[in-house]
């Protein structure tokens, strides 16, 4: 079952933008930010997958306000790096920008074959009561030679869609909802409470 409220477990403002924007599929419904709750915070992402992840923080943000939350966990996997950063993707350097150009330069003597990767996503919504739903969901392409486009977050600026053909920070916003590895993990959710 939709819920009709939903509290994001996450502060990453990019992020948050995406799930607010993919809750609005599933209806009319109340999508609160985590800053709404002085003190309510998202415990550090310390499991050794995207969905131990997702669900550590969509269940103490639920326990924490009493409301259904919706958390997330994503990364990025490189072939030539033999799926690094992955699940580490957020702590692979301190910011957006280092952490892509420390991938540049992880990347620069390979080519062709050894740029694929792709992006992982898994999204659970938590209830108060112990219920858990949760929904997968990729995108696979390679990684460019340098940064294109100045929309997104995280890796967006050097991460090349099969389906696209540039990165996903020179992609509109309908082109990077149509094709992500989030969107696509909220509509696997939203299926599967459409049918409970």
């Amino acid at each position: 079952m939709i819920p009709p409220r939903l509290v994001l477990a996450t502060a990453n403002r990019g992020k948050a933008g995406e799930l607010r924007d993919l809750v609005a599929d599933w209806g009319d419904i109340e999508v609160l930010a985590l800053d709404a709750f002085p003190g309510v915070a998202c415990p550090p992402e310390q499991e050794t997958s995207y969905e131990a992840n997702a669900l550590t923080k969509a269940r103490a943000v639920a326990a924490a306000t009493g409301l259904p939350a919706l958390g997330d966990d994503s990364g990025l996997e490189v072939d030539a790096l033999g799926g690094a950063p992955g699940v580490r993707s957020a702590r692979y350097a301190a910011s957006d920008p280092e952490r892509v150009t420390k991938l540049l330069g992880a990347l620069d003597a390979v080519t062709g074959e050894g740029r694929r990767a792709r992006f992982r996503c898994v999204v659970a919504l938590a209830w108060p009561d112990g219920r858990v739903e949760t929904g997968e969901g990729e995108c696979r392409g390679q990684i460019a030679t340098a940064r294109s486009g100045g929309r997104g977050f995280g890796y967006d600026p050097v991460f090349v869609p099969d389906e696209l053909g540039r990165t996903f920070a020179a992609a509109s916003a309908e082109e990077k909802r149509a094709l992500s590895h989030r969107a696509r993990a909220m509509r696997a959710l939203g299926g599967r409470l459409a049918r409970s």
